[in-house]
């Protein structure tokens, strides 16, 4: 039975459809928006497998060029690893679903979301969510949904459902949110330095347009969703909880009292190893219950460390709105074209800066269009920043999630492409980690840009937020650390300057939040964001004078359009010839724009002056040096610009009269010669009769000016 729900969303319908495609998995839902088609399937193994302690969930979103009427690149000709855009939307749709399977369900499930439909007008990965929380409903996996999310924009100060992608582009404000019944779950997304209080505007108006989606999947559940499998929340056992509270409470307490992250990681350690030796030497038995003591060793510390944070104490001492101790320098690296270090507690960034010319931009093949990426910001969190030893391989979803986070927070900062023509490319290599390096990421990018010499419009800074909500109270924390994070019931990172926000993030691990924890979130973390601000103001408080000596310098200058075939040459063998002379990189844009890129002053000067010669235009009364490159009786055809010649009549030859043009001039003579005027066909006519003349002139004045002395 094809079954299908509809909703008005913005300018276009949100429909979600079942029964028709992929039925043999656990359920499947195709959502529509526009002429933008997502089929999303859902799959559960049967049974958990044995030994897992985490809850195996994938989503995968997979783009088929196909949808768009495209066929791949390369070699092989079709779809291979997932681009970083695929892994991105993977990751939005991830973030809202996983905290919605009961605690302890250890089934694996698979979210397969490919899009079989694109307009190249509506955004695929607004809708895919709204997708798979409907597939979930409708399924027997015990899903605790439904949750929806749109894209939310603001255009000419007016917030937008599910905005195109040509009014994205003029958006100051670009969200993607995901909010269930209680409130809002996920937030991810950019603006122009906007006030808070256009922010929380913004999320409250998405929730108004979420709920009507919720209404839609609850619907589609009630009319062919199927029972839901059976699935007992595991427990603790309450005695073997109190028994290891009573011989091991203390420990964890004392432990927990450590500031340095590693020495409480290894007295905790400690405290359990010991925990287990007590309560196995009063009862051998517990020997084979070592994973349920474990398990309850993690419960109690959560309990007294979310208890103490409710009192308003946390790990290490710090009060709820305190910034953890910031040291910032710059310039570290001396081959670099701009380096710094930042550090926040026990993160630590090293963030270096390297500039490129347009031929180092990234090109972008993506469904809605192809385009190239001038600004590129990547994240890595090798092993050693956590004292882990693990395989060093490619970056994974996480590095990426965090990356093209701190990127969008610091690309509103940078200089209009016509003011700086420079590829950036940022580098984050996260020394150590306690919590938020993706934050301090942004700070250390910010300090290097301005090492760098960029002429960046502010400095911008980020910092993460924590929540713990619990029986009715909640406490916002700022600047949190890993334990806050992990223990804790919300990630927020929020990214800006002093006057507003640039990029914010947030997931959340309880029911939802309301507008009332989002705004002491927001105004907590502004304050947080003036204070490093201020920390970060005394490494470097405006970008350098210069860029680096070790930086391509890129100079600019206009060319005709037509010439700019001159200057390129049949097959590129001009263009080629001026960079083997010269050395630097030459890029033409179609409008005329041309670059030249080179460490050495010298050789772009020679380089510029060989293109100003091949792309001048000859004015009319301008005398010019030319060659003779053909003789014929009616006068001479002279060569005065590269590529430019123009006719000396034989009356034009000399101010005497001139019986044959070979009596004054040969081919190949070297002779000065006046434009008298180009006609509309651009035929010039040449004067050396005229250059004679201004001579004797000039010879006239100075014999003058000799006497009269």
């Amino acid at each position: 039975m094809i079954v299908r729900e509809s909703v008005e969303l913005g300018h276009s319908q949100l429909s979600l459809e079942t029964g028709k495609l992929a039925k043999q998995a656990n359920a499947s839902v195709t959502v529509q928006f526009g002429d933008t088609v997502v089929m999303v399937t859902v799959c559960a193994s049967k049974k958990p497998r044995e030994g897992q302690d985490f809850f195996p969930l994938t989503v995968e979103y997979v783009e088929k060029t196909y949808s768009a009427g495209k066929i791949p690149g390369g070699f092989f000709k079709r779809e291979g690893r997932l681009s970083s855009h695929e892994i991105l939307a993977s990751r939005l749709t991830d973030r809202p679903i996983r905290p919605l399977f009961p605690d302890g369900y250890r089934n694996e499930v698979q979210v397969i979301a490919t899009v079989l439909s694109a307009d190249r007008e509506n955004d695929s990965t607004a809708v895919v969510l709204n997708g798979a929380s409907a597939a979930l409903c409708i399924s027997n996996i015990p899903f605790q949904g439904p949750v929806g999310a749109i894209r939310v924009g603001r255009l000419d100060g007016q917030f937008v459902a599910n905005p195109t992608f040509e009014q994205q582009d003029r958006c100051d404000v670009n969200l993607i949110v995901a909010a269930g019944r209680e409130g809002i779950t996920m937030v991810e997304g950019d603006a122009g330095f906007v006030e808070e209080d256009v922010i929380l505007d913004a999320l409250m108006f998405a929730v108004e347009q979420i709920n009507p989606i919720l209404d839609a999947q609850e619907s589609l559940a009630a009319k062919v969703g199927k029972a839901k499998t059976e699935f007992q929340v595991p427990t603790l056992d309450p005695q073997l909880k109190e028994r290891v509270r009573a011989v091991g409470m203390n420990l964890l307490i004392d432990a927990l009292g450590i500031h340095d992250k590693l020495a409480r990681y290894s007295a905790l350690d400690d405290a359990k190893a010991s925990i287990k030796e007590r309560l196995i030497a009063d009862d051998p038995e517990l020997a084979e219950q070592s994973k349920a003591i474990s398990e309850c060793i993690d419960e109690l510390k959560k309990e007294y460390v979310r208890g103490q944070i409710l009192e308003g104490k946390r790990i290490g001492g710090r009060g709820l709105a305190d910034v953890r101790a910031i040291a910032c320098e710059v310039g570290i690296l001396p081959r670099t074209h701009g380096s710094s270090l930042f550090t926040r507690g026990e993160t630590q960034a090293l963030a270096t800066i390297t500039l490129g010319t347009s031929q180092d931009e990234q090109r972008l093949d993506l469904l809605h269009t192809d385009t190239t990426k001038s600004f590129m910001l990547h994240y890595n969190f090798p092993p050693y920043c956590v004292g882990e030893v693990k395989m060093l391989r490619g970056p994974s979803r996480r590095e990426i999630g965090h990356g093209v986070l701190a990127e969008r927070g610091v690309a509103a900062s940078l200089p209009d492409k016509a003011d700086f023509p420079y590829t950036i490319r940022i580098v984050s290599e996260v020394l150590e980690s306690n919590g938020s390096s993706s934050m301090a990421t942004v700070c250390g990018s910010s300090l290097a840009l301005m090492d760098a010499g960029v002429p960046v419009k502010c400095a911008v800074a980020g910092v993460a937020m924590g929540l713990i909500k619990e029986k009715g109270e909640f406490r916002v924390l700022t600047d949190i650390l890993g334990d806050e994070d992990h223990l804790g019931d919300m990630d927020f990172k929020v990214v800006g300057n002093a006057a507003g926000i640039s990029a914010l993030q947030m997931d959340i691990k309880c029911d939802g939040v309301t507008r009332a924890v989002l705004k002491q979130a927001l105004d907590q973390a502004k304050v947080a964001r003036l204070h490093i601000l201020g920390e970060m103001e005394k490494a470097l408080s405006a970008p350098r004078d210069d860029i680096s000596p070790y930086a391509p310098r890129i100079f600019t200058l206009k060319i005709n359009p037509d010439k700019i075939r001159d200057v390129i040459g049949p097959g590129g063998k001009i263009i080629r010839s001026i960079v083997d002379q010269t050395g630097v990189q030459i890029d033409i844009e179609d409008d005329g724009t041309v670059k030249i890129a080179s460490t050495d002053q010298a050789s772009a000067d020679k380089a510029i002056k060989l293109i100003r010669d091949l792309t001048e235009e000859p004015e009319v009364g301008n005398v010019y040096n030319g060659f003779v490159v053909r003789v014929v009786d009616f006068g001479a055809f002279i060569r005065i610009l590269p590529n430019t010649e123009g006719l000396c009549h034989i009356s034009e030859l000399s101010d005497r009269r001139v019986r044959q043009v070979t009596d004054v001039l040969s081919e190949g003579d070297e002779v000065m010669v006046k434009v008298l005027a180009i006609d509309r066909q651009g035929k010039i006519r040449l004067s050396r009769k005229a250059v004679l003349a201004d001579m004797r002139g000039s010879d006239a004045e100075g014999e003058g000016a000799e006497q009269d002395a």
